[in-house]
């Protein structure tokens, strides 16, 4: 489930354990982790550079400028490491700190960030916030949750081709599509450079001709993270690796042998770095691993799979990592199209199927397979275990044998897809864990073996431009001043009820000032 962590968090470096009676050092609040920070109550010189420098020492990571009047300046953080937090901070010091801690002052920087369009609300509150301890005790939030995921759909960024944009081309475009989450299947640097401040959430791939080496021990995989891992952290946001790709079922035995020791040593390299709380691991199957899959409820794991799987989702079980599948529906219609209805396929109108066993009805393939998935799952005895989709797509041309791959077709699956994955819905067996979904991908890879469809299940051109339209048409370049936040988002963050409540006692304010002048 999305922000749910567990275990127990260990405090940063010189942050003190504040006690449940004063609100608690850290909470589960709606399924997020929250951080209280209690030290703020300082006698130093809070000023201009004194309070950047005593938050640089609380291990904080700087990451906007906000400049006010041009005589004193704030600096945007977030708690390290990557968490949500509350600020709940009362400065007792200079006159200039004083001054802009009072009520008077945070209801006229209220008036006018309220009337300027061009000022990102999330500043107010973060000004505030930092300044403020008296007014109506103001917390501030912010959001990160410690989860490999931010909404519910993200992209694959293969990189097998000559002729793809440079990566900061590549952060800007997935910046103006709203994508806010990625996979790519190395751990290239140029790439991990360009996600740097970027804020989109990124899996590192750890490759299949890794794993013999990684499977001896903990030291091959420790190296392997320092280099590709810890030194872009936590600038670049890597929140997963993704220990090979669909090695159990596939043709290599040897690899099906390694992938466990694999994953436990990557793991307790992570571990020992203080990093399993911001890095998950993870390793995506096809669907190969599965003996049938129709009807969903009859599926379950090949026998010759379950040996190795079982251990596999026992491990993953104790370290809270979903299972990932990438689920094809393409696949499933070329393999058969003369007895799967394309509409099926697509998420086009029509009958659907009504599986015998749980009587539930399916209208889209896609949905069939991830519960499907569910039903192996809990054969195998992990019932609780989230799915997350690695990947899934359709192919834009392919070989004259390719059933169904189109330029028409791939864009129908995908707008579906995504406007699927947008309603935050579970699918039929569980309901209430919302679906989510890696798209296969973001460009075509045009030096990929195999049949045309391989090359072919890119959303975007090279030069950037839309391959076909999903609702990304009017993309907008993301380096212009920040918008203000929605209402939506600050209804999801609580925000809308204490800013009602400081507008109007803005109004009654100057009302009164208004009145007795």
């Amino acid at each position: 489930m999305e922000g749910v962590v567990s275990g127990e968090l260990p405090a940063p470096p010189s942050w003190k354990k504040m006690e449940r009676k004063h609100l608690g050092s850290y909470e589960f609040l709606e399924e997020t982790l929250y951080w209280t920070i209690h030290d703020c109550r300082r006698s130093e010189n809070t000023g201009e550079g004194g309070l950047i420098a005593y938050l640089k020492n609380k291990n904080c990571i700087i990451t906007q400028r906000v400049h006010l009047f041009k005589t004193f300046e704030l600096q945007k953080v977030e708690p390290y490491p990557l968490l949500f937090c509350k600020m709940e901070c009362t400065f007792h010091d200079r006159l200039s700190t004083r001054i802009m801690g009072s009520s008077s002052f945070c209801i006229w920087l209220l008036l006018i960030f309220s009337v300027s369009s061009h000022i990102d609300v999330l500043y107010i509150y973060e000004l505030l916030a930092m300044m403020h301890g008296g007014f109506n005790n103001l917390l501030y939030r912010a959001v990160f949750t410690v989860c490999a995921f931010q909404g519910n759909y993200g992209v694959n960024y293969g990189m097998i081709a000559d002729n793809l944009p440079s990566p900061g081309s590549v952060v800007t475009l997935l910046k103006a599509a709203k994508i806010k989450n990625t996979r790519i299947y190395t751990a290239d640097h140029e790439v991990l450079k360009a996600f740097n401040g970027s804020g989109i959430e990124i899996i590192v791939g750890l490759g299949n001709e890794f794993l013999v080496k990684m499977s001896v021990g903990e030291d091959p995989a420790m190296d392997w993270i320092k280099d590709n891992v810890q030194p872009f952290l936590p600038g670049t946001r890597i929140v997963g690796i993704a220990v090979g790709n669909e090695i159990l079922g596939g043709g290599d035995q040897e690899l099906w042998e390694v992938l466990l020791p694999t994953v436990k040593n990557v793991y307790g390299a992570l571990e020992k770095l203080g990093l399993t709380k911001v890095v998950q691991v993870l390793s995506p199957h096809s669907e190969a691993v599965f003996e049938n899959s129709y009807p969903p409820s009859s599926c379950a794991l090949k026998e010759d799979v379950l040996v190795y799987m079982k251990p596999l989702l026992e491990f993953f079980s104790q370290t809270g990592s979903p299972f990932y599948i990438n689920a094809y529906p393409f696949l499933a219609y070329k393999s058969d199209p003369e007895h799967i209805d394309i509409n099926y396929a697509l998420f086009k109108s029509n009958k659907g199927i009504l599986d015998p066993k749980t009587k539930l009805h399916y209208g889209n393939m896609f949905e069939a397979q991830v519960d499907a998935g569910y039903a192996a799952l809990e054969k195998a005895g992990f019932p609780k275990m989230e799915i997350i989709v690695s990947e899934t797509g359709w192919a834009s041309r392919g070989d004259p044998d390719e059933a169904g791959a189109s330029l028409e077709n791939a864009r129908t699956y995908n707008h579906n897809l995504r406007k699927r994955l947008a309603k935050k819905k579970g699918t039929p067996y569980r309901p209430k864990l919302a679906l989510r979904a890696y798209i296969f991908a973001l460009f075509n890879e045009n030096l990929k073996p195999g049949p045309t469809s391989e090359r072919n299940f890119g959303l975007f051109k090279p030069d950037g431009s839309i391959a076909y339209d999903i609702g990304f048409t009017g993309l907008k370049d993301s380096s212009g001043p920040p918008s203000p936040v929605p209402f939506q988002v600050m209804g999801a963050y609580g925000w809308v009820g204490s800013s009602c409540t400081l507008l109007l006692t803005t109004c009654i304010t100057l009302l009164l000032l208004i009145s007795s002048s």
